[in-house]
């Protein structure tokens, strides 16, 4: 390859990371015309779509060929378009949906993304910038905004959640799981390990949904909903405190209140286990490390906050009275970060 060759290489190469929002607001527009609900029903006319979505014909052809180029959806021999496997993630009532994701990300996220380089001047998260608070305070007071959110918890959650109940020996104990959502993990573990039970603590938004999770799946009579703040009070009694994406959402401070909460609650011989994406020292340009930058600026621009490496978990932890045991690197490229309790006089015996 020549200089000049390989300099037209290294531009298009650039130019596509720079346009690369473009798939965000593909999706966002696909999810929000409704196509891959419509698609689901068999292959369809573009025509059709339009009279179905109240669309122009020759804009949404545009739009289905852009999806084409993204493998959710295909252009079929007759012209007619056909949803993929891929495209049938972003269905709503499609098994493992990830249609909240999308969403998420496109109309709540976006625009925050937008302030990133205020954000990183000031280690702040972008909606205080706007005259918003930090945290999750606003969730309660808009109501679609939580059940997005929540619900695009569950469905990343629902991804990792049988590896995390297998991972870890639950049987027979009583799990808390702390900022537990709507109860996709600990449901996980109550199915896999028949002899645990569960204690959910969330926000009043997230346990007012929670019982229907639970009672779907035969899990009503196990698990104990709790709402509450993790800042000022966790349930006592527990063997296992399970905290899963909590503390990549705080800064140092914060996520040491919270495991102190949660430390003042445990006896000496509880565990707690952290699941958490795990920064690695250095950086390199593979997809899986642009998976956890991504992750790490998203917590930034979102919430001041970031991710974290295993030291960094591991001084937190023994700030808040723990010392890490162990950590296991899961294939859903979360960590499980196990910790015991440190001997002191303040420990209930």
């Amino acid at each position: 390859m020549s200089a000049a060759e390989s300099s037209a290489a290294q531009a298009s190469r650039l130019l596509g990371i720079v346009g690369a929002a473009w798939m965000t607001h593909a999706v966002a527009a696909a999810v929000d015309l409704g196509l891959p609900d419509l698609l689901l029903e068999g292959p369809q006319a573009d025509a059709t779509l339009a009279a179905a979505v109240s669309a122009d014909r020759r804009a949404l052809r545009r739009l289905l060929r852009a999806l084409v180029t993204l493998d959710l959806c295909a252009e079929r021999s007759d012209g007619r378009y056909e949803i993929t496997p891929l495209g049938r993630l972003l269905a709503a009532d499609s098994p493992g949906s990830l249609r909240a994701v999308a969403a998420l990300w496109a109309d709540r996220q976006q625009p925050l993304w937008h302030r990133l380089a205020d954000s990183v001047r000031i280690g702040r998260g972008a909606r205080t910038l706007l005259g918003g608070g930090g945290g999750f305070a606003h969730l309660e007071q808009d109501a679609e905004y939580a059940a997005t959110f929540n619900e695009a918890m569950v469905a990343l959650t629902r991804l990792a959640a049988p590896e995390i109940a297998r991972a870890y020996d639950f049987a027979g104990k009583r799990v808390v799981d702390v900022g537990g959502g709507y109860g996709e993990l600990l449901a996980a573990i109550l199915e896999a390990h028949p002899t645990a039970r569960g204690v959910l603590l969330d926000r009043p938004h997230a346990i007012a949904a929670a019982p229907r999770h639970f009672e779907a799946r035969g899990l009503g009579e196990r698990c104990e909903l709790v709402a509450g703040d993790f800042f000022t009070s966790v349930p006592v009694g527990g063997d296992v405190y399970v905290l899963k994406s909590v503390i990549h959402d705080w800064d140092d401070d914060d996520a040491l209140a919270i495991l102190s909460a949660c430390r003042a609650a445990m006896t000496a011989d509880a565990r707690l286990v952290l699941i958490e994406r795990v920064m690695p020292e250095r950086l390199a340009p593979t997809e899986e490390h642009r998976a956890l930058a991504r992750s790490d600026l998203n917590m930034l621009v979102m919430l001041g906050a970031r991710e974290r490496t295993e030291a960094e978990l591991g001084g937190l932890l023994l700030g808040a009275g723990f010392r890490l045991t162990a950590c296991h690197y899961l294939r859903s490229g979360l960590g499980l970060i196990a910790a015991a309790v440190q001997p002191n006089d303040g420990v209930s015996p």
